[in-house]
Formats: C-alpha cells, structure tokens, sequence
C-alpha cells in the first residue's frame, strides 16, 4: 500500500513500474520489523550473512561481485542540455540520448525480482535544510544501507507534503555488466539513474550523487552550498564550541580529523573535539547573517583497511553495532570480521572478500578488498556531537582547505580575505603517492575536493563561492585556511606527527577565528609565528625548528605552481570567474 497520495511521486513510480517489471512493490515504512524482516530474506538467499550477535550485536556481510567494487568516474556523466553546463571536468550526455540507452538497459530488469520504494531525507527530517529523496531498488542490501546512511521511512513522506522538491532515483541491479554500468544525473530534473551495479558508492543514491552532484546544483539555483566537507566541533575548557568545516581529497586523513582524538595534554585541560559529520556538509545563510551547516547523511560509509584502534578508534567504536561490513575478511573462526591493519593477528581459518577459503598468516593476496566499506550509524560514534540532529544546523567559524604537498604548502596560512580563501579552494592538490597509481610525485588538482562531485560547471561553482562571500558579512563570514599535515623533510620523512597533534593546528585556526593570536604577511597569505603553535608534550617528535621549516613559503616552488594553476584555470575558459583570475596575478605580483 502506497505511503503517500503525493501526486508527482505516484506519477514517476507507476512510469518505472512500467519501465521495469517488478513481480512485487514493497514500500519501506522506515519500522524495525520491516527492517528486521529483510535481514532475514537477505540472510536466507546469502545476499547478506549475520556476524557474531554477542561480539557485533546486529552486524551482518556483504559480498559485492568482484567486478563492482568501487566508484566508476569513467562511466559518471551529468546530463544537461548542452555540454557547457556540465563543464569540462564532467563526463557529460545529451539527456534524451542517456534517458533512451538507460531505459533499454532497465527495461524489464525487475522481472523476477521486487521493486523496494525507499523514502528518505537527507539531513534531519523536517530541516529547512534538509530535503526529501525517493529511491526505487531491486536490492535488499540497498535498503538496508539506507536506513544506516539516510533517515528513511512515512515520516518523510508526512513532511513533503503534496511538493515536488524531492529527488527521484532510480537503481537496477541488471547483470553487474561492467561494459553496461552508468550511473546519470540530470540536474534540471533532479533524478539520477544508476544501472548495472551494487557497490554502495554507486547504489546509495542519497550519498554522492543527491547530497553532492544534484544537490551542488540545486544549491546554485537556490543559493545554499553542498561541499565535500566534514563538519567538527572543537570544545575549549571554557566549553566554547567552535564549527569548522573541512575539505580534503582522499588519503589525506579527512575521516581521521571528522573524529579525532584530543592529545593528553590538551584533554587534561579540557578540550573536547565533537564529529557532526565526516563526508558531506550543507551550507547555508542563517537569519543572524552566519553561515550554518547540517551533515545530510545518518550514518559513516567508511573504508575499512587501515581503520584500528591507533588511527581511528573512534570510526573503529562506531562499526561494534548495527553496521554492514562489505567485502572485508569473514573470520569463520569466531564469525566476525577482520580487515588488513586491523590489527596484527589475522586470521587461519577465514573467507576472503572474493568469498575464497583465506588463511591470513599464509595468504599473499590480501583478504579484504583495498575499497571495503563499513556502513555504520553515526549516533555510534563515541564522539558524536550534541547538535547532531539540530535542524538549523551549527554556525561555522572557519573553512579548511587541505592537500598533501611534501614540500610547498605550509603546514597551515590562513587566506588573506573570502575571495583569496575561494583561490585557495580552487587550488587544491595531492602529490600522488603509490606508484600503483602511476608516477610518484604527480601534482593531481582536486578544487574543493569537489572535482568527481560537482554537478555543473566549475567555473560557474567557482564563482557560486565568490557570490555567497559577497552576501556576507565580513565580521559574520568564516575565515578560510589551508593545511599540509604532509610537509617532508630532505630525507623524504614527514615532519609533522598527524593524527591527534593535528588539534593543535586547529587551535591555532580557532584562536585566529576569534583573533586573539598575531601572524606574519606571506605571499600566499597569514602564516602562524612559529611560537604560537603549542607543541607541549612533543618536543621529541618536532622541535621548534622542524616547525618553523614546515611553515616557511618557497618563492620558487609557488612560482613553479602559479603555472600549473595557470594551466588548470585555463581548462575553464571564460567561465573562470575574474576574482579568481585577479588572485592569481596578485600571487604572481606577491612572489615577483
């Protein structure tokens, strides 16, 4: 029975059914029994296996076909009605053209199989700031993510009402044909069409491609921001709370720094650092001028390998309970899970994430996939903020921009103003660092982190940012940083020690947010004195020296750098906005 008499969602489900086939309709109620009776069928055809319920009470496996394993930027398009819109950092298709080859890929797809309607929010329900998505699937393992990953269910429904703001999202499992698998967004018509796979990334239609690729566009049309940002708190011991919000591309920490750990030294005075969200941040004007941000998302889609008690205990707590593991390590021994640098003893007697017989003290392939997922709630994580479900969202106080440069950026500079902070965005980069993935030393340019994830033109997202600064405040506006946690020395070895220390640099950014600690005019922007950075309790590991090496501007290498900006800039042609092109040749004036 339908959960809604909302027109426009009854009109697009009856198109689909038509489009696809099912045998049955199942609405998803968003109830525990509901749920709970799914589980079971997934348990009984082996689309899922439940894990030890004394050891990972409520946990359970999934295997996905070992050619769908991961996000498929090559076969991502933005449909607009002319390429330029797309931009060209996009993979882009005429819509009617997308909307033919996919409906001959779906059609009749569900025969057989039963079409689950999934209602759901992104962002707490009832939000001014949140919005409404519909997700059709032919996978239990699917709806069952998107309980963890979104607030789903009639309540949803309830709120939307009769409108038409609502995001439709079709997903079919088809055959994993690799050679057949796209995943569609049409932004002027707030649908996206995934097909042909059942990785999470490109199945969970709330996560990247609404709560980012349509949502950056609606954002645009309807002046708020979706960014690749983690959202973070951080509590001094006069129980003041500074917002943050944060951009990194991947494998640079950014899960780490969502849910970091004060040092000894800073929890024994008491600061506290408090995760509102580790992916994804919606941003908007607040009626007091401020900008206010919510996490769209319910829950953590993380990757597994190299999650343990030293590097993340906390994403580590938040997997003990009610989470999915994907194509991780089944240990038969025990019936639970294990992934590599989970800790030192895996194990004898286990599955490999290919579902092979594994015995991991003999095994020279590793057993949990590079990409394995864990999808846990994020109400499990031990330091969950209090304004997690706060429907107005938390005021930010500072933006954070961050790459991983052995030698060129320093280890933290705060932009000069709002538009030098956007040019600071809009230059992000990661030196490539496996040679697994080509040369070693690469510069790869990632603007905003958002480069896989903006739905249209980046050159028109560039000058979105400029646009929101000048509709600010000055004195209500954050102030924008960029940080290296990454600065290597001659020797190749990385000087700053990471990880929790990395609190306090963010110290530093709060006391700058409130300007009560001085820096020195570079070219790029306002460095830290050297002094003013508390390195209390790890002199052994970076005296002040190191530090001073780490925050010290190469003019050589930032001249070498304006020319690769120079070159990605122009990739954008006339739709690089003038702001950015001025900061530019301010940069060059600085160096010269």
């Amino acid at each position: 029975m339908a959960l809604t008499e909302n027109k426009t969602v009854l009109s697009w489900i009856d198109e689909n059914i038509k489009l696809v086939n099912p045998d049955k309709i199942v609405w998803i109620d968003g109830s525990e029994e509901q749920l709970e009776t799914l589980r079971a069928e997934a348990c009984s055809t082996g689309e899922i296996i439940q894990l030890n319920e004394e050891l990972l009470p409520g946990c359970y496996l999934h295997r996905t076909a070992v050619n769908d394993v991961a996000r498929v930027e090559h076969r991502t398009f933005i449909c607009t009605p002319t390429q330029e819109e797309a931009g060209p950092t996009n993979n882009w298709m005429d819509p009617a053209k997308c909307y033919d080859m996919l409906h001959e890929i779906a059609k009749g797809s569900y025969s057989g199989r039963t079409m689950y309607v999934i209602p759901y929010s992104m962002g707490p329900i009832g939000s001014p700031l949140a919005k409404a998505g519909v997700e059709l699937t032919d996978s239990i393992y699917v709806v069952l993510n998107m309980a963890i990953m979104t607030r789903i269910g009639k309540a949803v429904f309830d709120v939307l009402g009769d409108s038409n703001d609502w995001v439709r999202g079709l997903h079919c499992k088809c055959d994993i044909d690799e050679e057949k698998r796209y995943i569609c967004h049409f932004p002027q018509d707030n649908t996206i069409i995934s097909v042909n796979s059942g990785y999470g990334g490109n199945v969970l239609l709330g996560k990247k491609c609404f709560a980012l690729r349509i949502a950056s566009y609606q954002g645009w049309k309807e002046n708020w921001q979706a960014e690749h940002m983690l959202i973070l708190g951080i509590e001094n011991p006069n129980g003041e709370v500074k917002y943050i919000c944060a951009a990194f591309p991947s494998a640079c920490g950014k899960t780490i720094l969502a849910m970091l750990i004060p040092p000894q030294g800073y929890l024994s005075k008491g600061y506290k650092v408090w995760c509102v969200g580790d992916d994804i941040a919606w941003i908007r004007k607040g009626e007091d001028g401020r900008l206010y941000a919510i996490n769209p998302e319910n829950g953590f889609f993380g990757v597994a390998p190299g999650t343990n008690d030293k590097s993340n205990p906390n994403a580590l707590a938040s997997t003990k309970k009610g989470t999915i593991f994907t194509n991780v390590v089944h240990n038969l021994d025990d019936n639970t899970v294990w992934w590599e640098s989970l800790d030192k003893n895996p194990p004898e007697n286990a599955v490999d994430w290919k579902g092979n017989p594994w015995n991991g003290k003999t095994a020279e392939a590793p057993g949990a996939h590079p990409n394995s997922r864990f999808t846990a709630p994020a109400v499990n994580c031990p330091c969950i903020s209090s304004e997690f479900e706060n429907t107005k969202g938390v005021p930010i106080s500072a933006i954070v921009f961050g790459g991983r440069r052995a030698k060129l950026a320093p280890l933290v500079y705060q932009s000069k103003d709002w538009n030098n902070g956007v040019f600071v965005g809009s230059i992000m980069a990661s030196e490539t660092t496996a040679a697994a993935t080509g040369a070693v030393g690469v510069v790869r340019r990632d603007p905003m982190a958002m480069l896989p994830f903006c739905g249209y033109n980046m050159g028109e997202y560039f000058q979105h940012w400029v646009d929101i600064g000048a509709s600010l405040d000055a004195d209500k506006a954050p102030k924008i940083f960029n940080v290296n946690w990454f600065r290597k020395d001659d020797e190749g070895h990385f000087v700053w020690p990471g990880f929790g220390e990395n609190l306090r640099v963010l110290d530093w950014i709060a006391e700058r947010c409130e300007d009560r600690v001085g820096a020195r005019e570079t070219a790029i922007g306002y460095v830290p004195y050297a002094e003013d950075i508390n390195l209390d309790g790890i002199e052994d590991e970076i005296n002040l020296d190191g530090l001073k090496a780490i925050l010290e501007v190469d003019k050589d290498l930032w001249t070498a750098e304006c020319e690769g900006i120079a070159e990605f800039y122009e990739k954008l042609g006339d739709k690089l906005p003038a702001a950015l092109k001025e900061q530019l040749d301010n940069l060059n004036a600085a160096l010269n």
